[in-house]
């Protein structure tokens, strides 16, 4: 599968969108003691998985690198985007902290468009990499043991 680069960049947009209208309609920090804990878990988890991933296999957009790696360490071993939640762990933790309508619509979008963004990436990564298939059947998506 070609990357679709207008296809890419759209799904980028619409995250970077959704998180920053988070961001600004309250507080960058929980102010629940719980929902901050989740906060800094999501910041945590998501730090772990680019230390993982290393800078090299990093990409903005879901396309895949000529040069890239499988990597299937660290967070890798069990979720396939942890990146993916950790960010929609982070602002829901905030979303839930100080809650509006606008809000939760901001974060239902944010999830549709990480499914789309998700589900294009793995299928070039399959096209990219003969054991992917083998790799998707070990592990989830987004939550450990269950999607």
């Amino acid at each position: 599968m070609q990357p679709n680069r207008l296809k890419s960049y759209t799904l980028v947009i619409v995250q970077f969108v959704c998180l920053v209208l988070i961001a600004i309609t309250g507080p960058i920090l929980a102010r629940n003691p719980l929902w901050l804990l989740v906060e800094v878990f999501a910041l945590v988890f998501a730090v772990w998985a680019l230390l993982a991933v290393r800078i090299g296999n990093i990409n903005i957009t879901p396309d895949v690198r000529h040069n890239s790696q499988l990597v299937r360490s660290g967070p890798y071993r069990w979720l396939r985007h942890p990146i993916y939640a950790a960010l929609l762990l982070g602002a829901l933790a905030l979303v839930v902290d100080t809650p509006t309508w606008w809000r939760a619509a901001i974060w239902i979008v944010l999830l549709g468009d990480l499914l789309i963004k998700l589900h294009y990436e793995e299928r070039m990564l399959a096209d990219h990499f003969p054991d992917y298939a083998a790799y998707m059947q070990a592990s989830k998506r987004l939550i450990p043991g269950i999607y």
